[in-house]
C-alpha cells in the first residue's frame, strides 16, 4: 500500500513537471542558490587573503610571496569539491521557501475540490528555511567524515540521511498547509516509514548531475500527493 502511494504520487509529480509554476520556483531557487554559494566563496576568499596577506614566512624557506596565489587557487578546488556535496542540499533548503507555490499547483490540478489551504506566513517560511538549511548543511558536512571511514557504504548513507531530511521537510510543508504544524508532526510520526521511503526516492537522483536540480520541485509535488492520499485513507 505504502509503495503504491509513493510511486503513484511520484509519477503524478513527474507528469506535471512542465507546469509554469514549477519552472518559476526552479529558476528562483537556482538563482538564489548560486548567489549564496558565490557570496560564501567570496567571504571565504576574503578571510583567506586577510589571514595570509601578500607575503608569508615559511620555516627553512623564509619569506615567500606566492603562497597567497597558491592558497587562492587551492580554495577554488576546495569550493568546487564542496559544491558537489552541498549544491543540491542548499538548493533544496532555499527552494523550500517557494515550495508552497508547487503544492498550490498540484492541488489546483489534482484536488480542485479542496478548500483554499492556509497560507504559511513569509516569516514562518523563512524561519523554517533557515533551520532546514542549517541542519542539512551540517549533516552533509559531518557525513563527509563518515564517508571516509565507510567508503563502500557512502552512497547508501547519503541516500538514507538526505532521504530522512527531505522527507521530513516536504511532508511537513504539505501537511501544515492543511492541518497545522502540530497535527503535521503527529502525522509525520504516524507515517514515518512511508515518509522516509519517499524521501529516499527523492534522495537517490541527488547523485545524478542536472537531474538533481529538479528534485526539490518533484519532492514538494510528490509529498503533496502523498499527504492528500494518506488523508483520504
Amino acid at each position: 500500500m505504502a509503495i503504491g502511494v509513493i510511486l503513484s504520487s511520484f509519477l503524478a509529480a513527474v507528469r506535471q513537471i512542465g507546469d509554469a509554476r514549477f519552472r518559476r520556483v526552479l529558476i528562483l531557487g537556482l538563482v538564489l542558490t548560486v548567489a549564496l554559494l558565490v557570496a560564501v566563496y567570496a567571504a571565504f576568499l576574503g578571510l583567506l587573503q586577510w589571514s595570509v596577506g601578500d607575503e608569508a614566512t615559511l620555516p627553512l624557506i623564509g619569506e615567500v610571496t606566492w603562497l597567497n596565489d597558491l592558497l587562492t587557487w587551492s580554495s577554488i578546488g576546495v569550493m568546487l569539491i564542496l559544491s558537489v556535496f552541498l549544491m543540491v542540499p542548499v538548493a533544496s533548503a532555499i527552494t523550500s521557501l517557494f515550495l508552497e507555490d508547487v503544492a498550490d499547483a498540484v492541488e489546483a490540478r489534482h484536488y480542485p475540490h479542496l478548500p483554499p489551504a492556509n497560507r504559511i506566513s513569509f516569516l514562518d517560511g523563512l524561519r523554517d528555511t533557515i533551520a532546514f538549511l542549517g541542519v542539512i548543511i551540517v549533516a552533509n558536512l559531518l557525513a563527509l567524515i563518515v564517508y571516509v571511514f565507510l567508503a563502500p557504504f557512502a552512497l547508501f548513507i547519503f541516500w538514507g540521511m538526505n532521504g530522512f531530511l527531505l522527507g521530513r521537510e516536504y511532508f511537513t510543508l504539505a501537511a501544515m498547509r492543511r492541518v497545522g504544524r502540530d497535527r503535521a508532526k503527529v502525522l509525520r510520526r504516524k507515517h514515518f516509514v512511508t515518509i522516509w521511503a519517499a524521501g529516499i526516492l527523492m534522495a537517490m537522483p541527488l547523485s545524478v548531475p542536472l537531474v538533481n536540480l529538479i528534485i526539490p520541485i518533484l519532492g514538494a509535488a510528490t509529498f503533496t500527493h502523498i499527504f492528500n492520499r494518506l488523508e483520504a485513507g
